[in-house]
């Protein structure tokens, strides 16, 4: 398989080139184009137990699209993610990967999608009772609002709570005031997330919710 991400960072889509046999699998709604003698099936997110959990606590969708070459020929296939921003590709080769909801879009051959429980602090932060965690041996692609930086951490690092994209399943959170109650309150930081571990992280450079919160007053 062959692909390029184009556009990056604010704009960033992914294009890429299905030699016969090889398949891609995405989230749903993330085909932006395709060559119409590619594949397309559609299939419960790693099975419906999995694919539910996932819909009512992490705020992922319900079902996946599978795009396969059954052809004789390349064929290419666009896919990209609802917000605008970056994406960013990772070889997996046996590790794992936590995302935030929202951030995984596609995945190529030799990848798991399961889920993993991610504690009340997380739920009570606004980040979903549970993550979706790939494995495996292969390539998948994730994005998030604005740019995305690649962070090895190790020991205590703290983000603020909407900015961290995805991260290694070995790293613990703990959700906290910013800097006591007072403090929270009058900065304008409220929680933030204390990470703790070895590993990569990926932060986004904006959020959502910062947006939402600039936006918001100027609609009233």
């Amino acid at each position: 398989m062959d692909y390029e991400i184009r556009y990056k960072p604010a704009f960033a889509a992914i294009f890429v080139t299905l030699d016969p046999g090889e398949v891609i699998t995405a989230e749903a709604g993330a085909m932006t184009s395709m060559d119409a003698k590619l594949t397309m099936k559609t299939h419960f997110s790693g099975g419906f137990f999995s694919a539910l959990l996932k819909k009512l606590f992490g705020g992922e969708s319900l079902f996946v699209n599978t795009f396969s070459n059954e052809t004789q020929q390349p064929l290419n296939l666009v896919l990209t993610q609802s917000s605008i921003g970056d994406i960013v590709s990772v070889e997996l080769r046996g590790r794992d990967l936590c995302f935030q909801p929202g951030a995984y879009i596609c995945h190529g051959t030799g990848v798991k999608l399961g889920v993993r429980w991610a504690g009340l602090k997380s739920w009570f932060s606004g980040e979903g009772l549970f993550k979706l965690q790939v494995s495996g041996k292969g390539i998948v692609f994730f994005g998030a609002y604005g740019g995305i930086t690649r962070k090895p951490i190790k020991g205590d690092f703290i983000v603020d709570t909407g900015h961290l994209v995805a991260y290694d399943p070995g790293i613990k959170m703990n959700i906290k005031l910013a800097g006591g109650l007072l403090g929270s309150l009058t900065s304008g930081e409220g929680f933030v997330n204390q990470l703790t571990g070895t590993g990569d992280i990926y932060l986004q450079s904006r959020s959502i919710g910062g947006l939402l919160a600039f936006l918001s007053p100027k609609f009233k």
